[in-house]
């Protein structure tokens, strides 16, 4: 552990009441962690896998802190059972995630889809009866290497507030598409809300406020407390589209089963679509394809002022190599509180 490194050069600076960690620093107290609040080690390697990858790909939030979301979800106290197939055909199947939490419960789903894919050159699969499933482009990314174009979205109970409601009734609900290239994996992922619920949650946990236009109390009033959000909500993205692309997943939630185990349609469904692009195309020849396509997007003239043309997961990517050699800076707090579990 390095306190005291000099921030000269480095792309995430040694602040006040940080730590530089390494990789396997970041890994022996995430699987610790996770470990002592009642996961497997097989379990908390998956966990701990996403991560890391997601510290080092610049999104904090979704790093070690989300060991502390998951330390107070309500769910954990509820016994766990094997993730299992209840229906299944050659190109589909819906997976009862056994209340497993979504970071092991969605990576055996992307391993169904990638399996049936394998077979019949295209997959749909649906996980429900799990929660927090974290990042999606970590599991579309790891799908993508293996050759496959992968469309994912995840639903989740109600954290978002409908323009107009005074209440949340919708999940933060991500969207991720994923394409094969030359040069590797090109990723986007977007939340439709405004802020994702781990970084609403981080928020309150080092007592900052939220951007002015985000938070709702219990009330429904807009609030800047942090705090007082995590007992309302938060508005969706770009307001009425980012709502509309919201409710859609949502109802996308209900084709991978959200509402079988409690019988409500607010609630956790992922979903896979893997398709192999051989299916589709006469030639073998989509990689070269989507890699000509990004050439040409970088290669557009740029407006005054402008370096790069960056294309979706370009930065992360980047990021993601210089923090395995910088290392990861993490809030000692966040540091203590896990140490604390």
């Amino acid at each position: 552990m390095n306190e005291n490194a000099s921030s000269s050069g480095f792309l995430d600076p040694d602040e006040p009441g940080t730590v530089r960690l390494s990789v396997q620093q970041v890994r022996e107290i995430g699987e610790t962690a996770v470990r002592h609040i009642g996961y497997s080690e097989e379990d908390a390697r998956i966990v701990v896998d996403q991560l890391i990858d997601n510290a080092l790909c610049g999104y904090k939030f979704a790093g070690l802190p989300r060991i502390l979301a998951m330390a107070q979800e309500e769910k954990l106290n509820v016994k766990r059972q094997p993730i299992t197939v209840v229906k299944e055909t050659p190109v589909s199947a819906l997976m009862d995630g056994g209340n497993n939490i979504g970071y092991v419960a969605a990576y055996r789903g992307g391993e169904k889809a990638v399996e049936k894919a394998k077979n019949h050159g295209i997959a749909c699969v649906g996980v429900y009866n799990s929660y927090f499933s974290g990042r999606n482009a970590y599991y579309v990314e790891n799908i993508v290497k293996q050759g496959y174009i992968v469309m994912h979205t995840a639903s989740a109970k109600p954290r978002v507030v409908p323009p107009g409601a005074a209440r949340p009734a919708l999940g933060t609900n991500p969207l991720c598409f994923g394409f094969p290239s030359d040069e590797g994996p090109v990723i986007f992922d977007m939340g439709t809300a405004s802020l994702m619920w781990g970084d609403v949650m981080l928020h309150a946990h080092l007592g900052e406020a939220l951007p002015p236009g985000i938070g709702f109390d219990e009330k429904g009033a807009p609030t800047t407390d942090a705090a007082a959000a995590l007992k309302g909500g938060v508005a969706p993205f770009g307001g009425y589209k980012g709502y509309g692309l919201c409710f859609a997943i949502q109802a996308l939630g209900l084709l991978a089963g959200s509402s079988i185990v409690r019988n409500e349609v607010l609630d956790y469904g992922f979903l896979f679509w893997v398709i192999n692009p051989q299916i589709m195309l006469p030639d073998d020849n989509f990689k070269s394809q989507m890699s000509e396509y990004v050439r040409q997007m970088k290669a557009l003239p740029k407006q005054p002022g402008v370096q790069e043309i960056r294309i979706p997961s370009e930065r992360g990517f980047k990021e993601r190599e210089r923090r395995r050699v910088e290392g990861i800076v993490i809030e000692r707090k966040v540091i203590e509180s896990l140490q604390a579990l």
